[in-house]
């Protein structure tokens, strides 16, 4: 029998060659560990529905930076979980809210993380939606002026980047313009672009306590089912100022992460969010899966498809694993 030249298993031969040729090599650098900020001191709640991530008062959110720091990771995206809540969410542009607390706690202990912030109404509303309402209606201009409220706050605070995650119409602009007027340009926009309606969001809800209290988000964030869309709503935050472009979540719109890749030049991540996360802990719980080889597997996956950074509540285990296999 006359066999083809070419072999491809001579490259699969050792784990000294594998990963000699190896196409995405998942990287530390390109993670970002979001975490959940709550009143108080001395506070460490753990997720029912996320094993190993806590709701934690902001001293307790700066030891856990140095981990991250320690770690190799180079940024955090904060959440905050305010003390009250109101109709506008005015928690969330108050210079003593929650996250701006942790900001300059984060700050005062001179840690080099890069410091995102969500920029969004849904931990801050009674009501639990992203933004204004009336009439039982998601108001897209009144809540615009809001997040721009937001996301000046958080800059004044320190925060390098803000993330806003609401999908308002128009929301990139009006933080880019208001940034500007007030003397931050520096500060960096990470736009949730594409954010789709998606029931991987359940256990976020639970650390988030924003569940919406009636309806659901369906009017503002994106139809599962449409990828072109997703294309649109990029190059309008491009358009408006956007530095960095995300997709959430994840797993389930890969193609929408390379698409997006393949069409624009700026950075791409993609938010391996909490149900894609709870998924893997739950069964990896049960003994179904090895949770160390599937994590990383996930990860690899979305790198591959093309996201510069990731978004993920696995971040520090991966981090530790990645090191491990050094």
């Amino acid at each position: 029998m006359t066999f083809p030249a070419m072999r491809p298993r001579r490259l699969r031969r050792s784990e000294g060659i594998r990963a000699l040729v190896r196409e995405t090599r998942l990287s530390v650098s390109s993670f970002i560990y979001p975490m959940f900020v709550c009143p108080g001191t001395g506070v460490r709640n753990e997720v029912a529905s996320m094993p190993g991530i806590f709701q934690q008062s902001a001293d307790q959110v700066v030891e856990d930076c140095r981990e991250v720091e320690a770690l190799g990771i180079p940024a955090v995206l904060l959440f905050g979980i305010p003390e009250k809540k109101d109709e506008r969410g005015s928690e969330s542009y108050s210079a003593t809210g929650i996250v701006q607390r942790a900001i300059e706690a984060i700050r005062k202990a001179k840690l080099k993380l890069v410091i995102a912030t969500d920029v969004c109404l849904c931990e801050y509303t009674s009501h639990g939606h992203c933004g204004i309402v009336e009439n039982g209606e998601v108001q897209n201009d009144a809540t615009v002026e809001v997040l721009a409220a937001e996301a000046l706050s958080h800059a004044r605070a320190g925060a390098d980047v803000v993330a806003p995650s609401d999908m308002m119409d128009g929301r990139v602009g009006a933080i880019r313009q208001t940034l500007d007027l007030h003397g931050f340009e520096q500060t960096a926009i990470l736009s949730y672009a594409a954010k789709y309606c998606s029931g991987f969001y359940g256990p976020f809800r639970e650390a988030a306590q924003s569940a919406p209290q009636f309806g659901d988000r369906r009017g503002y964030q994106m139809d599962p089912a449409n990828a072109r869309e997703a294309l649109r709503e990029v190059a309008l935050d491009i358009a408006e100022g956007a530095d960095m472009v995300m997709v959430k979540p994840a797993m389930a719109y890969l193609d929408v992460v390379s698409a997006v890749r393949e069409r624009f030049d700026v950075p791409v991540g993609a938010y391996n969010v909490s149900g894609e996360y709870a998924m893997v802990k739950a069964a990896a719980r049960n003994g179904w899966i090895d949770e160390h080889r599937v994590t990383l597997e996930i990860l690899t996956g979305v790198a591959r498809a093309g996201a510069d950074f990731i978004l993920t509540y696995h971040a520090k285990d991966a981090a530790r694993w990645l090191k491990g296999a050094q």
